[in-house]
């Protein structure tokens, strides 16, 4: 059996702390893990932002309440979940990605847990575990699943390499550019095809 392990944001999703930056003009939450791949570096500077300017969970939550997931992306998780297991692999956060979720039919999402004080200010960013993503399929692999994961960011890269093949999706010219050994695909149709070619069994498109 194979399992396919998707990130969520720029995958499925929009990213949310883009969003949240064009909702507050803060300039500096537009950074992503397509910019910065030290996630550590890029959580200081996004919680450090947040209480500079006096912003909470409740904030950022509104915001996602207006998101919807990107177009064909439900299309496309429905399709993969008739040929593959699915696990969703994210550096999100639960406080994050439930209504998200709800508009995809609540797929696996294994991610990650924030701290909040009595008033609702984000204090501290919980991981799951270091270096989450590859150690999912580390783990699926010992359970002797064969493993096919897609993303776009560099803190995805770790699982691509470790995965039986990775696969680049709307990933930015310098991810794509720094890790040539994936393939790198733009549309949903193409991650299709790309899924298709990776796996060991015949798959209809």
């Amino acid at each position: 059996m194979e399992i396919a392990c998707l990130d969520l944001e720029g995958v499925l999703i929009p990213e949310i702390w883009i969003a949240f930056a064009e909702k507050t003009g803060i300039e500096a939450l537009k950074a992503t893990t397509r910019d910065i791949p030290d996630y550590d570096e890029l959580m200081t500077m996004r919680l450090s932002e947040l209480a500079k300017h006096g912003l909470g969970l409740s904030a950022i939550q509104q915001v996602i309440a207006t998101l919807s997931p990107l177009d064909g992306a439900a299309e496309f998780l429905n399709w993969l979940r008739k040929h593959f297991q699915v696990v969703i692999l994210s550096d999100t956060f639960y406080e994050f990605a439930g209504p998200l979720m709800a508009q995809l039919g609540y797929p696996t999402l294994l991610c990650h847990h924030l701290t909040m004080d009595p008033s609702g200010k984000v204090t501290q960013y919980n991981l799951r575990q270091g270096n989450p993503k590859r150690q999912a399929i580390c783990a699926f692999k010992t359970l002797y699943y064969r493993t096919i994961a897609a993303g776009d960011s560099y803190n995805d890269t770790t699982m691509l390499e470790e995965a039986d093949a990775g696969i680049l999706f709307a990933a930015p010219p310098n991810v794509i550019e720094a890790f040539p050994q994936f393939p790198a695909v733009h549309t949903y149709r193409d991650l299709q095809m790309a899924f298709v070619k990776a796996s060991n069994r015949e798959i209809t498109l």
